[in-house]
């Protein structure tokens, strides 16, 4: 133990003497110990200069012993701080090696990365994945187009988080709605926001997506199925375009940290988006997905949006809907009402 707070065995055995005798003269201290001057002499330096002994005029061995307690306490506030520099200086030489990296990669572009690269099965997107995560240097951009999210899942995605939170990079994450409703994910977005990230909220998002240092750019091969596989993207103009539909959700998301309110219709975000998607025709299955949440909720949400509308079937909701001007269609268009219909 006494390894660890720096004293060597000479040094501990001659404290233990003089705590033991603090009385005796160094000649005694000598005898007792079996030490040479030179090897008393070093051991007495060392116990001072760690404050474990301090001169003393009125002591026949010329030194009194300190409290081990304050003494060990000095001891380690001194290595806390020894340590604290330490971790400072590794923070500024990663710093600086990750400043080379990327004037390295300005200066040297590599010229075999294609423009558009595919990725085959989860392994592949997953290990290419955190190859660019612990390359980032600058912001990662996500939409997370899933509700809730698999325990495995969180758990993998934690060291990355920190490493990314570690080298300083700016992370903005963009959830649906439906993963304030899952206890487990809901505390992962808490903790996500606690380390420092952005984290916003809406009702659905277009596709899978994942843009690095706005160089490269992850969006899966099938949207149903994003486990088939990815693309990789690295054109100017595609990143320009993905960075903008980035943007434009960014704008209208709801902060983790508040609710998603209703809008002027008393509509929330998530009825607003399954009215739109109504709409447009989909299926209970394909709303659910695009929510992220079960059929079942999806067909409960469309349910109270038809009662809400006065309408008994999806056809007729959606000509109410549009006779109030909230969805595209011949009312909104032309200015006109629908014949037989009556704004309730």
């Amino acid at each position: 133990m006494s390894e660890l707070l720096g004293l060597d065995p000479i040094a501990d055995e001659v404290y233990r003497a003089i705590l033991a005798r603090p009385h005796d003269d160094l000649e005694l201290i000598l005898k007792e110990t079996k030490l040479t001057q030179n090897q008393l002499a070093t051991a007495l330096e060392q116990l001072v200069r760690i404050r474990l002994l301090r001169p003393a005029r009125d002591r026949p061995a010329g030194v009194r012993p300190l409290p081990p307690e304050a003494a060990v306490g000095s001891l380690l506030l001194a290595r806390e701080a020894e340590l604290a520099t330490q971790q400072h200086r590794l923070a500024l030489e990663r710093a600086a090696a990750a400043k080379l990296i990327a004037e390295y990669a300005i200066l040297s572009p590599r010229v075999d990365q294609p423009a558009v690269e595919q990725l085959s099965g989860l392994d592949q997107v997953r290990d290419f994945l955190s190859d660019l995560s612990r390359d980032a240097q600058e912001e990662v951009l996500t939409f997370a187009p899933q509700g809730a999210h698999l325990p495995e899942s969180i758990a993998a995605a934690r060291p990355l988080d920190e490493q990314l939170r570690d080298r300083g990079v700016k992370v903005r994450t963009i959830y649906l709605d439906s993963a304030r409703n899952n206890p487990a994910t809901s505390d992962y977005l808490t903790w996500l926001t606690e380390i420092g990230n952005d984290v916003r909220t809406v009702a659905a998002l277009p596709v899978r997506m994942v843009i690095f240092d706005r160089r490269v750019a992850l969006v899966p091969t099938e949207s149903a199925d994003s486990s088939r596989g990815a693309v990789v993207l690295r054109a100017e103009g595609a990143l320009a375009a993905l960075h903008a539909l980035f943007e434009a959700f960014w704008s209208t998301a709801t902060e983790f940290a508040r609710r998603p309110v209703q809008d002027h219709r008393g509509l929330t975000p998530q009825e607003s988006a399954a009215l739109r998607l109504l709409g447009e025709g989909m299926t209970d299955d394909a709303i659910a997905k695009r929510l992220g949440v079960s059929p079942r909720t999806a067909r409960r949400i469309a349910a109270d949006l038809m009662l809400g509308l006065e309408a008994t079937s999806r056809f007729q909701a959606g000509l109410h809907a549009a006779h109030r001007g909230w969805l595209p269609g011949p009312t909104s268009l032309g200015g006109g009402t629908t014949p037989g219909l009556k704004d309730s």
